[in-house]
C-alpha cells in the first residue's frame, strides 16, 4: 500500500482523522504547532494508571478464561501504512496463539474513532503475526467497564478508506472540510486555526 518515500502514519493519526480530517492534518501538514491541553494531559496520565490496574485485574472482566497479557506493545505494519503502541496484549493459547487486542479509553461510550483505531490494530496485529484477530475490546475507564468490538469487513474497509485518505491530505496538503457536527469543534484544541466554524 506504501510508495516507498511515504512513511507510517501512527494509530492515534487515523483516531483523530476519523474523529475530524482537519486535526490529522494540522498535526500532519502544520506540525509543532498543537497545543497541549488539560483534556489531552489527563488522557495520558489516565493512561498510564490504568495500566498498573490493570495488572491487577483479572481477565474476568473481559469474560476471557485465560492469557498472557503484555503492556504498551509497539506495533508497525508498512503494508497497511501504520504504526502505533497499543495499551495492552493478551495472548491465548498455545501456537498457533489468539491475539487479543485492547485500548484503553478516558470516555464513557465506546465511539466510531474509537473502534476504528481498534480494528486498526487489530490489522496491524494479523500483519505482523500472520493470524486472523476476530475480536477485541475497549476498555472504558470512567466506568470500569470492557466493550468488545467484533472486526467486522465494514470496520476494516473503513480502516483502509481512511488510510487511503490520509495520504491524499499529506500529498496535496490540502485542507479538508470541517468536522460534521460543531459540537465537535467546542473543546477542540485547534478550534482557533479554523475561522470557517462557529
Amino acid at each position: 500500500m506504501l510508495d516507498g518515500d511515504e512513511t507510517l502514519f501512527t494509530v492515534t493519526d487515523l483516531k483523530q482523522f476519523a474523529y475530524c480530517q482537519r486535526i490529522f492534518y494540522y498535526e500532519t501538514c502544520l506540525p509543532n504547532i498543537r497545543p497541549i491541553t488539560f483534556k489531552m494531559q489527563l488522557g495520558r496520565e489516565a493512561h498510564e494508571l490504568e495500566a498498573k490496574r490493570a495488572l491487577r485485574r483479572s481477565l474476568d472482566v473481559l469474560a476471557l478464561p485465560d492469557g498472557v497479557r503484555h503492556f504498551d506493545v509497539d506495533l508497525a505494519a508498512p503494508r497497511l501504512g501504520l504504526c502505533g503502541r497499543l495499551d495492552e496484549l493478551i495472548v491465548q493459547g498455545d501456537p498457533p496463539h489468539a491475539f487479543v487486542p485492547i485500548d484503553y479509553k478516558l470516555s464513557k461510550q465506546a465511539s466510531s474513532s474509537a473502534k476504528l483505531q481498534l480494528t486498526a490494530y487489530a490489522m496491524m496485529l494479523e500483519e505482523v503475526e500472520q493470524v486472523a484477530v476476530a475480536v477485541g475490546y475497549l476498555y472504558l475507564i470512567p466506568l470500569r467497564q470492557s466493550v468488545q468490538v467484533k472486526f467486522t469487513q465494514r470496520l476494516r474497509d473503513a480502516v483502509l478508506a481512511a488510510i487511503a485518505q490520509m495520504h491524499h491530505i499529506a500529498r496535496t496538503q490540502q485542507m479538508p472540510p470541517a468536522a460534521e457536527s460543531a459540537r465537535q469543534c467546542m473543546l477542540c484544541e485547534f478550534r482557533r486555526f479554523c475561522n470557517d466554524v462557529l
